[in-house]
C-alpha cells in the first residue's frame, strides 16, 4: 500500500532531519557503523475511515492550470512502530528522547500525533546492542485531485508533504 510507504518515509526523513539516524530496516550485518542511536521505522497496523462523503472533498480551483479539480480524501488510523538501537544503553536513550520530540511535535501536518507509547530498555543478544521500541498512535490524512472532466486521477499524497 502506498500510503504506508508513503508514512514511513515521512517519518523517516523527520527523523533524520532532526539528526536521528533513521531507515525502514536496521541492518545488523552492519551494526557497527553506526555511532549513535538508530531508529527503524515502520507502519505497524492500519486501518482505513471514509472521509466526506465516499472519501469525496468537493471541487478546489488549480491557479497553475486554470481548471476546476475534484478533491477526495482518505484519512488511515495507525501506529508507527520505532525501534531505537545503540551500542550504550544511554545512546539509546538519548536517541528515544530525539525520536519522541520528533514524533509527538515533528511530523508532517497529514500526520496527527496520538499517543506515544515506549517499552523499557532491553539488551538484544543478536545484534549486539541496546534496544528500545515505541509506537506511536496516529492519524494519517491523504488527499488525491481529479480533473473536472473525470479523465485524471492523481494518487493519494500524504497532506503536508511535497512529492517529487
Amino acid at each position: 500500500m502506498k500510503e504506508l510507504m508513503q508514512i514511513s518515509q515521512a517519518v523517516i526523513d523527520a527523523l533524520s532531519e532532526a539528526g536521528v539516524q533513521a531507515m525502514a530496516v536496521f541492518p545488523p550485518e552492519r551494526v557497527k557503523q553506526y555511532d549513535g542511536a538508530v531508529a527503524a521505522v515502520s507502519v505497524g497496523t492500519a486501518e482505513g475511515k471514509a472521509v466526506g462523503f465516499c472519501n469525496y472533498l468537493g471541487q478546489v480551483w488549480d491557479e497553475e492550470a486554470g481548471t476546476v479539480e475534484e478533491l477526495y480524501g482518505k484519512q488511515l488510523e495507525a501506529v508507527i512502530t520505532v525501534e531505537i538501537r545503540a551500542a550504550r544503553a544511554s545512546l539509546c536513550e538519548e536517541g528515544c528522547a530525539a525520536a519522541a520530540e520528533v514524533l509527538l511535535g515533528g511530523l508532517p501536518a497529514g500526520i496527527r500525533a496520538g499517543e506515544l507509547n515506549w517499552e523499557a530498555i532491553s539488551w538484544e543478544k543478536a545484534t549486539g546492542m541496546f534496544l528500545r521500541r515505541g509506537g506511536l498512535r496516529c492519524q494519517a490524512v491523504f488527499t488525491a485531485r481529479s480533473q473536472e472532466d473525470g479523465t485524471a486521477f492523481l494518487d493519494f499524497t500524504l497532506k503536508g508533504v511535497v512529492c517529487t
